[in-house]
């Protein structure tokens, strides 16, 4: 069985949950690839902030967000994931009945894989903008990049999404960053929580890579590299005194230190400086190539 392609692997102070990391078996491997055992070991609840926890996997993050009129589901991770998601929130006291929204990064399998089970199970409302509506409801089919590589069970949206729409729930309202360029339709969040009872602005950063894509004349993105600038140039003004990203490590989290989550935390600016070191570089090498 053909491994998922690394460039995947590349896209990636605080309260820690009291829960104890059981020894658990690693969730099993999809049926259409495989993924490092990282993004499939389940470790126990983190809390973030005094309302944000993250109940993914050790590499792959999952947000819930309790507010008083609900909770709210941020990406899911791998399809296998959705017993773990489901079983996680009830550990923080979410019953299935209790979530009410689910939103997402960016629609690849390995983040929203296990969203239409979640919603089946919940019957939460699905928001997503225009460009990840085409990738959630044909379950990742005739991807931009990697075609049929990373299918996932359909999911169909409740609700489209525009640039800087707001959505609350109860006291918490998140707000919707277009950052195009991973995927066109790839999207950060910020929202405030609190911790010790002092506002807290945590910033959910999309994946900013460009993994394996090509960037000069691509004809099923011609506009992808001016997509990636205004997403580098969003995400630097962002409100960030929490950065996290759907890949753990690129923001510096390591869910399986129930001590210290979060040992090398990095800031949003920060995010970008280096994302966009890379993004010019392979840019500079596939400009050589294109040379005549």
């Amino acid at each position: 069985m053909p491994r998922l392609p690394s460039f995947l692997a590349a896209c990636g102070l605080l309260l820690v949950s009291s829960f104890s990391l059981a020894a658990e078996a690693p969730l099993p491997q999809g049926q259409r690839y495989e993924t490092d055992e990282s993004w499939r070991q389940p470790v126990a609840p983190v809390r973030i902030a005094d309302h944000t926890w993250q109940i993914g996997t050790a590499a792959i993050t999952s947000l819930l967000v309790k507010t008083d009129a609900g909770a709210v589901l941020i990406d899911g991770g791998l399809t296998q994931a959705s017993d773990m998601l489901l079983a996680h929130m009830r550990e923080l006291g979410v019953e299935p009945g209790d979530l009410k929204l689910i939103l997402h990064s960016h629609a690849h399998g390995d983040h929203v894989g296990p969203l239409a089970a979640i919603k089946r199970a919940t019957g939460a409302r699905l928001l997503t903008n225009a460009e990840s509506a085409v990738l959630l409801t044909h379950g990742g089919t005739d991807d931009i990049h990697y075609g049929d590589g990373i299918l996932y069970p359909p999911a169909q949206p409740d609700r489209l999404l525009q640039d800087g729409e707001t959505v609350t729930l109860g006291t918490i309202t998140f707000t919707v960053h277009f950052t195009p360029g991973h995927t066109p339709g790839s999207m950060s969040w910020t929202w405030t929580d609190t911790q010790d009872g002092k506002p807290t602005r945590i910033a959910y950063i999309d994946s900013l890579s460009a993994p394996g894509y090509q960037l000069i004349g691509n004809p099923r993105y011609p506009h992808i590299v001016d997509d990636f600038r205004r997403s580098f140039a969003t995400v630097r003004d962002l409100p960030c005194d929490i950065l996290i990203t759907p890949h753990a490590d690129l923001s510096g989290w390591d869910f399986t230190n129930t001590a210290h989550p979060h040992p090398s935390p990095i800031s949003c600016r920060t995010l970008v400086d280096n994302a966009e070191r890379k993004f010019d570089a392979q840019l500079s090498e596939q400009r050589k190539q294109n040379k005549p």
